[in-house]
């Protein structure tokens, strides 16, 4: 029964192995350009959600101060 297991792993590390020979790597450049991108984004979106927020907690500070208090 163990034996059916170990060969089993080796058979799946071997597919696995298979697998990556056949997998196009990104070059650096690519890498780098697709790493700024993100950091980009996640920088854009972090300053949208961040104005948001703010523009909601102002939104439900007013309304629960029952509209006296300037937004």
């Amino acid at each position: 029964m163990q034996i059916a297991v170990i060969g089993r792993v080796r058979e799946f590390v071997q597919e696995v192995l298979d697998e990556f020979r056949k997998v196009t790597w990104p070059t650096r450049q690519e890498l780098v350009n697709a790493t700024v991108v993100v950091i980009a984004v996640t920088v854009v979106v972090a300053f949208f959600l961040g104005g948001v927020d703010i523009v909601l907690a102002r939104a439900v500070e007013w309304i629960l101060s029952g509209g006296r208090k300037g937004i």
